[in-house]
């Protein structure tokens, strides 16, 4: 059971990031975590940019491009060789869509394509193994302009992922309210927040939050093990994380739409592991909860 919820978590996270990337304009972020009772750690370098053109009264297409590069500290005693599984890179190329449906409403649609694995072949290239395909729309009712004494946000919508194995979209929600000039909440997924604002234009915003991060990357060159609890060897064909986090963040608004932000907290879920060519998990690298840290700069509309 815990291991069908750690992949529907991360499937989640892959697709709302993808929805949080349009609103987006740029991002620089650095994350770090050490495993707890152990020598390894995780360290994260990403990076994206979108770039938006107006198409029409109220109409945007959003080409974006995404980088990203794992760093995987592995050094505990394992019953397999750990070459090539301590660098993971992830590509990504996506196109967005939106327009203005009503006064309130706006639809949102974005697909993508993302080469994600260690390329540990000779050359370093992609094969058929490493491609994902991800593609989702939402539908956005947005009373956050001066009409509302109370602004909120509500966002819906459908998205599919081929790292699921599901073959169906599934659901997405997402609520935002602020019910004080100096408050605000946000429930869904991949984030939950309350949010407080300070300073005369809002300049710093402190926050507590629960929210998932984690990644998925292909293993070229397949690395043969012994799972645990079994003597028969084992094909590992991917590697998975899903971390479900809470903690306190901070951001510094330098204008309007540049932000720096820090957050830090504790993960309650930490689950990093190796899996087979049926996502059946073979070996747990680590499930220790640990302390976590990210920081970054991003441009936002």
């Amino acid at each position: 059971m815990i291991k069908k919820v750690c992949v529907f978590l991360l499937v989640l996270f892959i697709f709302s990031e993808g929805f949080a990337q349009l609103t987006d304009l740029a991002r620089l972020e650095y994350t770090y975590f050490p495993q707890e009772s152990s020598d390894n750690s995780f360290r994260r370098f990403r990076t994206f940019v979108n770039v938006p053109f107006k198409v029409g009264e109220d109409r945007y297409l959003v080409p974006g491009f995404e980088y990203r590069n794992v760093n995987l500290k592995f050094n505990d005693n394992v019953p397999f060789s750990k070459e090539n599984l301590d660098r993971f890179q992830s590509f990504k190329i996506s196109l967005g869509y939106t327009f203005k449906m009503s006064e309130d409403w706006r639809f949102g649609a974005q697909g993508a394509v993302r080469a994600t694995s260690n390329f540990s072949q000779p050359g370093g290239g992609f094969i058929s193994d490493d491609i994902l395909y991800t593609g989702g729309v939402y539908f956005i009712k947005d009373r956050t302009d001066e009409r509302a004494s109370k602004p909120w946000r509500l966002i819906m919508g459908a998205q599919y992922n081929t790292a699921s194995g599901r073959p169906f979209p599934l659901p997405f929600i997402n609520y935002y309210r602020e019910f004080h000039p100096d408050w605000s909440y946000t429930v869904g997924i991949p984030k939950m927040n309350l949010r407080r604002y300070l300073g005369s234009k809002n300049q710093h915003v402190l926050q507590a939050f629960i929210t998932l991060d984690g990644f998925f990357a292909n293993i070229q060159e397949n690395t043969e093990l012994i799972p645990q609890g079994n003597g028969n060897a084992a094909i590992a064909e991917n590697i998975s994380m899903t971390i479900v986090l809470s903690g306190l963040g901070y951001e510094y608004q330098f204008t309007k739409h540049l932000v720096f932000y820090v957050y830090a907290g504790y993960t309650v879920l930490n689950d990093i592991r190796l899996r087979d060519a049926n996502d059946d998990d073979i070996f747990t690298i680590n499930d220790k909860n640990s302390f976590y840290a990210r920081s970054g700069l991003k441009f936002k509309i």
